[in-house]
């Protein structure tokens, strides 16, 4: 598991290999034991046993005889220590909440969805983390001391340096609310918080496609948003907004758009854009998994409609692919649940506008993490910091927040 979510950590590993570095060596495959360090940083063995029993003596490592050896004295191998080590992934969505508790491993210890709505405002559902959280530590029998780090993804932009929402259109009294404080005064550790979009790219580049460095992540559900990971990192622009095609405009079509501007994408072939559309036409549809559960029992009205919407994605996607160049783009959101129809759109738009160049090697999927993508992308982002060099480093050193 530590492999499959090792894809790149948030620091590069240097030949200065500090003891956060040689973990991340090990956290990375690169290494295994400690005649593999010495070789590949080149340090002296006295200065690897340095680092490593500095890391064992913290609690990161573990040391174990290779039960594979064949004769003599069996090589030792060095294993993240897992069991003292817990992270959170916490998905806050426009009417849901999917907390997940994970060790550092990237091993599932307790996951927990609630039905709640954003627009409750930052005191009462960030409460209800909090309570969700230490149940979730209670059922796993971890102290909440373990905790090395939160991840938040939420449906709205955010300034990811602060952690603070900046003008979420669907989540009113939250701008500029300070997370991240909230939950350091809670529990201590730091929290990092980020656009839902973002961790779900995150996640589905690391669990399902590690072999992936250039992913774009396509969210269709109520709104419509894009999270990008470039050679294997997420790329968030300058101030955090990178990825917002929903409020692109698309060909000549004039739906207002809760924006203020007419023609976004969003507006058109969003889920609630497609459950209005239906519920014109006389059928019972509010909201995307209205939509969803039209298409499943055969509706033609609402296939017809899902696969307009593909369209509609495809033609913003395929300049993005023109301009980008990803080798896998990954279509997930409420509406993937009836990828045959919205894929099909989506396909049919983006080789047909793309350049060959950019689609020779393009592969087109749905959402392998599919639900709970959110949740472990937060996760995996909070793995991610608890364990990059510098962070390691400064907890060996007493200074980590």
């Amino acid at each position: 598991m530590v492999a499959a979510m090792s894809g790149a950590p948030d620091h590069p590993v240097s030949v200065t290999s500090s003891p956060g570095e040689v973990l991340a060596l090990l956290r990375t495959g690169a290494a295994e034991t400690r005649a593999d360090i010495a070789r590949v940083t080149g340090l002296a063995r006295s200065t690897v046993s340095q680092r490593v029993d500095a890391l064992i003596a913290h609690g990161f490592l573990t040391e174990e005889a290779d039960g594979g050896s064949t004769g003599g004295r069996p090589p030792r191998r060095l294993r993240l220590r897992t069991r003292e080590h817990a992270v959170a992934g916490v998905d806050l969505g426009a009417s849901h909440c999917r907390v997940a508790l994970m060790d550092i491993g990237g091993e599932m210890l307790a996951l927990r969805e609630d039905p709640l709505s954003i627009a409750d405002g930052p005191r009462e559902v960030l409460g209800h983390v909090e309570r969700t959280l230490h149940t979730l530590l209670d059922e796993a029998a971890r102290d909440p001391e373990s905790l090395q780090a939160i991840g938040v993804g939420v449906p709205g932009p955010v300034e990811f340096s602060t952690g603070r929402p900046v003008d979420p259109p669907i989540m009113p009294g939250w701008h500029q609310y300070p997370i991240p404080e909230f939950f350091a005064e809670r529990f201590g550790p730091r929290a990092l918080v980020d656009n839902d979009v973002n961790v779900m790219a995150l996640a589905e580049q690391r669990r399902a496609f590690p072999d992936t460095r250039y992913l774009l992540y396509i969210k269709v559900g109520t709104g419509i948003g894009c999270g990008i990971v470039a050679d294997g990192r997420l790329h968030r622009g300058a101030q955090g907004s990178a990825g917002d095609i929903g409020h692109i405009r698309v060909g000549d079509i004039e739906e207002p758009c809760r924006c203020g501007n007419s023609g976004c994408l969003e507006a058109v072939a969003g889920g609630a854009a497609i459950a209005r559309k239906l519920s014109e036409l006389g059928l019972r549809a509010t909201s995307g998994s209205d939509v969803v559960a039209l298409v499943k029992s055969g509706n033609r009205d609402a296939v017809r409609m899902v696969r307009e919407a593909g369209r509609a994605v495809g033609e913003v996607l395929a300049g993005l692919v023109n301009f980008f160049n990803p080798d896998t783009v990954v279509v997930g959101g409420a509406l993937a649940a009836v990828h045959d129809q919205l894929l099909a759109g989506v396909r049919e738009a983006v080789y047909r506008r793309s350049h060959p160049l950019a689609t020779h090697v393009l592969r087109i999927e749905p959402s392998r993490t599919g639900e709970n993508a959110a949740a472990i992308g937060a996760g995996i982002l909070a793995v991610e910091h608890a364990l990059s060099p510098r962070q390691v480093d400064r907890a060996l050193a007493g200074t980590a927040r």
